[in-house]
């Protein structure tokens, strides 16, 4: 317990003694370029001076204070706009009516030595009184500055434990949108988050998708660049590559401008600082490299210092990322008037004074600068100054409970950390119109203006906007561009093209090279039956069942259908021979009814001839319904015409056949066989025969009748239509039947052949049959293997060779007879009881 009460009164006794110490400064205090007392200050930092003059560091005495050379006038303008801001919320009786803002404002010289200096510097007072306490506070409420976003994370991370609110007009590098690790962080410039967008939208929406990429090797440039490279990916832009240097780094730019003097791509995204981009337009105009579309950032896209005759030629119609332009009223006279007579620390007059000289030294280079403000029109971060002094202005009035025409509470209570959670909630209008806020991350809402170099005909270079980007803005009006106004690489009026690969054409699709970019590819033709009817496909698409793709492969057609038609050749062809039996037929025909009376027309049965005849005519005339466009009905029609008209033919020919065996039978003494098989018996054959072809006819149409059928496996582009057979069993038992009576004919007619007769007709039978038999046992085969209208052209060449078959072999010989040999028309030389010669 002792033990105890020893420690916290050990505690309490330290405490007491730090809270005694005295502040000292070691080493020479460093001293704003321009200051001003208030109850509240605001501090500043800017890169006024663009190199700084190290001392001689040999310690052998004490260094001389660093010193800066060549005025940057950009930042300079950034200075004066803050103290014209803070002098005219001064006299503004209602916004902090009765609190003066005071400012200190360093100069970094572009140095990160200098920039920290001049952290520390604000973080304590100038000078400190003997024997004055260290109470843990700075004087300063908030912080404005820096320039780059790299001396601005430095910055942030330096203040960053002491809640000083940094409020930055041009850092804006992603990585400080991190609340984490930048809680007091502000700016009044939007995220490169959305300058990565915007960049990835130009490209997209000029068609751009093969681009080369350069970033400065700093926050700023990487960060915004990892940006851009992850909007590309997304948006299908490719990157030949990637490449980045520092301002000290020339073999790293070297390797830059020879990577971008290489490559394909026709377009550049340069992510780049304002110091980088000058040595790599440097570069560019010594190598002489020209035609590279450059699409640059608000970073350095609107700097008149790189328009030089040596350079523009490199960078005309260069396309960019800029900053709206705002004139703040009052300021272009503020600059060459106000401003040096009341906030310049060194008067014209001191200056010559010997007594102030060293003083004023430190300001001589800006002398140089009095009565020049050409240019104030151009500077684009101004107003993002202008708007940062005043979101601090506002942020103090709501937290010291300012009341209109009345007073505020004592500044002299606020503390740093207290402006940070004010500043969240500011929310007001500027003089020129824009409402200023702060998003969760602590920025602004993004406000670009696309920006082209153009070359007037006076020979004067505008930066002239093409277009904008405004996010607060619905989300279908935010981007516009103004294609027409447009001036392209090398003053061209044409847009360049930069891709890897050309687009395919419909009718192609999209195979990417092994190795390469999503954006390099080959067109390949699509394959038969496949299309694309788009520019750039992916794929094909497979056409319907009943369409093909046609020779462009863009557009689906319906497929061509193939059927022996009367009106093709084939067709033609095969109708003549058919009708040119049916002709034949008929005139055998009425040869045999005129000599219906002689004895080789009689013999054999005569009506059986005549029936054979006419049941010819019907197997010539069936073919005929094989020709055609297939119908449900000329299906059913053609196979069971054929196999009946067929069977009739072989009927006939099997009854007279059997006449002939049964005639030379009766012949033998004491035959009775006629009488068995006599003209009844003969037509009840016939009629028999038919009968069960009919039968199956009936019952194949009943269980399974053909049908129209469209066959699309043979040819893939194109439809056959065809007659399926419905039932196969059906069509063969049909073929079957015919074929087993003509065998059984051909066997009769075989065992006639060598009856005595002069006239034998069962020689001819043999004949007819064996052609008969010949033709349809080819005909399978045949049939099997034809493709598409060639199987229907098989099966009526078959019907017309076998009817021309049995046509020629039974009559052409009794043909013969009647008409060139009439004096063999007798019953006696048919009976073969003829007289012969002898010699």
């Amino acid at each position: 317990m002792i033990f105890f009460l020893y420690t916290l009164l050990l505690f309490h006794h330290l405490n007491t003694q730090a809270q005694n110490t005295v502040c000292q400064m070691i080493g020479d205090p460093k001293y704003p370029l321009f200051s001003k007392n208030g109850d509240v200050t605001i501090g500043g930092i800017f890169a006024v001076h663009g190199k700084e003059i190290l001392p001689s560091f040999e310690f052998i005495q004490k260094p001389q204070r660093l010193s800066c050379s060549s005025v940057t006038l950009s930042d300079f303008r950034l200075v004066q706009i803050m103290i014209f801001a803070i002098e005219e919320i001064n006299r503004n009786e209602t916004l902090l009516p009765n609190v003066s803002i005071g400012y200190r404002i360093y100069d970094t010289c572009s140095s990160r030595l200098s920039s920290m200096s001049a952290t520390m510097a604000l973080l304590n007072d100038e000078e400190f009184t003997a024997g004055e306490k260290c109470n843990g506070q700075t004087s300063i409420h908030a912080i404005i500055g820096e320039t780059e976003s790299s001396a601005t994370v430095i910055l942030s991370r330096t203040t960053g434990p002491f809640k000083i609110p940094v409020i930055s007009h041009s850092a804006s590098c992603e990585c400080l949108s991190n609340r984490e690790d930048y809680p007091s962080f502000f700016r009044t410039i939007a995220s490169d988050y959305h300058q990565g967008r915007v960049l990835a939208l130009i490209v997209k929406h000029f068609g751009w998708s093969w681009v080369g990429a350069v970033n400065s090797d700093n926050d700023y440039g990487n960060n915004g660049m990892a940006i851009f490279l992850n909007m590309a990916k997304k948006e299908g832009i490719c990157i030949e590559y990637s490449v980045k240097f520092y301002r000290t780094e020339p073999e790293k730019l070297q390797k830059v401008v020879n990577t971008m003097k290489k490559g394909t791509a026709k377009v550049i995204v340069a992510f780049v600082s304002f110091p980088e981009m000058g040595l790599l337009i440097e570069q560019l105009s010594i190598q002489n490299i020209t035609g590279l579309q450059i699409i640059g950032v608000e970073g350095w896209i609107t700097s008149k210092f790189y328009i030089a005759p040596n350079s523009f030629h490199v960078m005309r119609g260069s396309l960019g990322i800029a900053l709206r332009k705002i004139n703040i009223e009052g300021f272009s006279d503020y600059v060459i008037k106000s401003f040096w007579e009341t906030a310049f620390p060194c008067s014209q007059k001191e200056v010559n004074s010997f007594q102030n000289e060293l003083k004023c030294s430190r300001y001589q280079d800006l002398l140089v600068l009095r009565n020049n403000n050409e240019d104030v029109t151009e500077h684009r971060y101004s107003s993002n100054v202008y708007k940062a002094v005043y979101a601090v202005a506002y942020g103090l009035h709501s937290l010291l409970k300012c009341k209109e025409q009345g007073l505020c509470a004592n500044a002299l209570t606020i503390k740093p950390h207290q402006v940070v959670e004010s500043l969240k909630n500011v929310n007001f209008t500027v003089k020129f119109g824009d409402r200023v806020w702060f998003d969760s991350t602590g920025a602004a809402v993004p406000q670009y203006e696309v920006v082209n170099w153009q070359q007037n005909s006076d020979g004067s270079i505008p930066f002239k906007a093409v277009g904008y980007y405004d996010a607060s803005l619905p989300p279908d009006q935010r981007f516009v561009l103004n294609t027409e106004n447009i001036i392209w690489a090398g003053g061209q009026l044409q847009k360049p093209r930069s891709v890897c690969s050309e687009s395919c054409p419909p009718g192609t699709r999209k195979a990417g090279q092994r190795g390469r970019p999503v954006c390099c590819y080959d067109c390949i033709q699509c394959a038969d039956g496949e299309i694309s009817n788009e520019t750039d496909s992916n794929n094909c698409m497979q056409c319907p069942v009943e369409f093909w793709s046609n020779a462009e492969r863009n557009k689906c057609v319906l497929k061509s259908v193939e059927f022996l038609s009367f009106t093709e050749v084939m067709g033609i062809v095969l109708v003549f021979f058919s009708l040119f039996g049916v002709v034949i037929t008929v005139l055998v025909t009425v040869l045999f009814y005129s000599k219906k009376d002689t004895p080789i027309v009689k013999a054999n049965n005569s009506e059986l001839s005549f029936l054979l005849l006419f049941s010819l005519i019907l197997c010539f005339l069936c073919s005929l319904t094989f020709i055609g466009r297939p119908t449900e009905w000329s299906c059913m029609l053609r196979h069971t015409a054929f196999g009946i008209t067929f069977v009739l033919c072989i009927s006939c020919v099997l009854g007279k056949t059997i006449v002939v065996l049964m005639a030379f039978k009766a012949t033998l003494p004491g035959s009775n066989v006629m009488k068995w098989f006599g003209p009844l018996q003969q037509r009840l054959s016939v009629l028999a025969f038919t009968l069960i072809q009919i039968l199956i006819c009936v019952l194949w149409l009943t269980i399974s009748p053909p049908f129209p059928y469209k066959n699309m496996k043979y040819y893939k582009e194109k439809i056959i239509l065809e007659c399926s057979l419905g039932s196969t069993v059906g069509f063969w038992a049909v073929l079957g039947y015919i074929g087993l009576l003509a065998l059984l004919c051909f066997i009769l007619a075989f065992l006639a052949r060598k009856l005595p007769d002069n006239f034998n007709e069962a020689k001819f039978i043999t004949f007819s049959i064996l052609i008969f038999c010949a033709v349809w046992i080819t005909f399978i085969p045949a049939y099997v293997s034809s493709p598409g209208k060639f199987t229907v052209a098989v099966e009526i060449f078959a019907i017309l060779a076998s009817s021309f078959g049995l046509l020629f072999c039974i009559f052409a010989p009794k043909c013969y007879i009647i008409l060139f040999k009439p004096e063999q028309n007798t019953k006696q030389h048919m009976m073969g009881k003829t007289q012969t010669k002898s010699y």
